[in-house]
């Protein structure tokens, strides 16, 4: 169960490929800090996963992998709850209800869409389309009052904040209305052959990214192949010096140095020196965590999803039935 005494924060990873070390650093590693000071519900959102077509054997395997990246990263079951979204009816029960009094105009505003849709949207699936009512299921279902989000992920915690407000208005406080939280600095990693867009999985080629599970040292010549800007300078500026600032951002969330004294360590150095010193804390970082990874059984895996799953059902529940009584589908004498 969660802590009444603390704000609770919910959020979940998408189990479709490996993932990177944008999601590790824009996310996950944000997520550990969070677990001594809030009551913290993190779900491995599975139906998600499927608005896309997805190999089913494939699948479970991602499902089980995101949650040994969970405990690898420093996500501990004793203090957070992990739970997988398909063993929580509540979610896609809920999802239908919030279908009916989200807007068109509320889904047409959503760039992911537009973005994955591309100019084929006519033939996409409906739950791509309709994917971000279902987050904000996911959301509201916890009584949640932040969500770690990624930049790019704000929009849809504003349609979650619209349509709590728009509920509440309705049939009366029920929502808790939920706020992101981002990280200051690191919120959103760049890719390492492209820093005009993203890190992500789905990039053209692997020298986008670094994935958790990269062998070091194809992870090392990734870093050192890494594009960067004209001149040799070692300093932050996101617009002027793109590549270089996020390669410092990297480097500075792995070691936990602040980006000036990373500028300061290098100053009179040039991109060769900062490549090897950033590759070097890359490899024991990925050595460090894929030995616990390894060391995570499918057996462990599935305990803690259990026992996840019993104390999210247990508030998923509760919320549930209280939206169906104010929407006239359950009586109180039935509670």
């Amino acid at each position: 169960m969660t802590n009444e005494l603390k704000t609770t924060a919910f959020s979940g990873i998408k189990p479709s490929g490996s993932l990177h070390l944008g999601n590790y650093l824009g996310a996950i590693k944000q997520w550990t800090k969070m677990q001594d000071d809030y009551s913290c519900i993190f779900c491995v959102v599975d139906y998600h996963a499927i608005t896309v077509k997805q190999d089913p054997k494939e699948l479970q395997k991602n499902i089980i992998d995101i949650v040994k990246i969970y405990l690898a990263s420093g996500i501990d079951p004793a203090k957070s709850i992990i739970f997988k979204q398909s063993d929580i009816s509540a979610h896609t029960e809920l999802a239908w209800i919030l279908n009916c009094i989200a807007r068109v105009a509320d889904l047409d505003k959503m760039t992911q869409f537009k973005d994955k849709g591309g100019s084929n949207r006519e033939s996409v699936s409906v739950g791509l389309y309709d994917y971000p009512v279902l987050m904000v299921a996911d959301v509201l279902l916890y009584n949640t009052e932040v969500v770690p989000v990624g930049d790019d992920q704000v929009q849809h915690i504003e349609l979650a904040r619209t349509l709590a407000k728009r509920f509440n208005k309705q049939f009366g406080e029920t929502f808790k209305i939920p706020k992101p939280i981002l990280q200051k600095q690191g919120a959103r990693i760049m890719g390492l052959d492209d820093p005009a867009n993203k890190m992500s999985k789905s990039a053209a080629t692997e020298s986008n990214f670094i994935a958790l599970q990269d062998n070091p040292k194809i992870a090392i010549k990734k870093i050192i192949r890494a594009v960067t800007d004209s001149d040799a300078i070692i300093r932050f500026d996101k617009i002027k010096k793109p590549a270089i600032s996020n390669l410092l951002t990297i480097y500075s969330l792995l070691t936990n140095e602040s980006i000036q004294t990373l500028e300061k360590k290098y100053q009179n150095k040039g991109y060769g020196d900062f490549k090897k010193g950033l590759a070097s804390i890359l490899e024991t970082f990925l050595i460090d965590f894929q030995n616990k990874f390894n060391n995570i059984s499918d057996h462990k895996v599935q305990e803690v999803l259990q026992k996840g799953k019993l104390n999210a059902k247990l508030i998923a529940e509760k919320t549930l039935q209280k939206v169906k009584i104010k929407i006239g589908t359950k009586s109180m004498n039935n509670v």
